[in-house]
C-alpha cells in the first residue's frame, strides 16, 4: 500500500505586523506583531487575577494599552486553557496564564490561544506566535498590514 499524498495547501503571505480584530474582547484592527521565533501568542493585559468557577480556572484581567483607544481598561473573564513557564522578550522567566479566543485575519476566524501578560513597554499590544502561523502563513518581513489593507477594500467595495 503506498503513502496518501498530502494534498498541498497554498500559505496566505502575512507581514510582520498587521491588524487583527479580537471580537471576544471587543478589539477591531489592534495592532499584531508576527514573530517566528515566539511559539505562542500573547496579549498585552494588565490586573491579571485568578480564581475558581465552578472548580475550572478562570482568569480576570483588563485591557489597557498607549498605543489603541480600545484598550479602554475593560474587565474580561475567560476560563484558563493553560498554565506555561515563559522567557519574555527581556529573557525573564515568567508564569503565564493562557486562554483561547477567535481571532480575525484575512477575513477568516482561527482560534488562538494567547499567554497573558504585560506588554505595556512594547510597541504592539499582541504577539503572534509559529503556532497560529504554522501551516497557515509564510511571512515576508518587507510587507506589512496586508490583512487590514485587504478589509479596507472589502469595505470600501462592499
Amino acid at each position: 500500500m503506498g503513502k496518501k499524498k498530502r494534498k498541498k495547501k497554498t500559505l496566505r503571505l502575512i507581514g510582520r505586523r498587521d491588524r487583527i480584530d479580537i471580537p471576544e474582547l471587543e478589539l477591531i484592527a489592534v495592532e499584531a506583531k508576527v514573530d517566528t521565533g515566539a511559539y505562542t501568542s500573547a496579549l498585552h493585559v494588565q490586573k491579571i487575577r485568578a480564581f475558581k468557577r465552578d472548580g475550572v480556572t478562570w482568569v480576570r484581567f483588563r485591557l489597557r494599552h498607549p498605543s489603541n483607544p480600545l484598550y479602554s481598561d475593560k474587565v474580561h473573564e475567560f476560563p484558563v486553557v493553560d498554565e506555561k513557564t515563559v522567557r519574555n522578550s527581556f529573557g525573564k522567566i515568567e508564569e503565564r496564564y493562557t486562554i483561547r479566543t477567535p481571532i480575525r485575519l484575512f477575513g477568516k476566524s482561527y482560534k488562538v490561544e494567547f499567554s497573558l501578560t504585560n506588554r505595556a513597554k512594547l510597541e504592539c499590544p499582541v504577539l503572534l506566535g509559529r503556532k497560529v502561523l504554522y501551516r497557515r502563513f509564510v511571512v515576508d518581513v518587507s510587507q506589512k498590514d496586508l490583512s487590514y489593507q485587504q478589509k479596507l477594500k472589502q469595505t470600501v467595495q462592499g
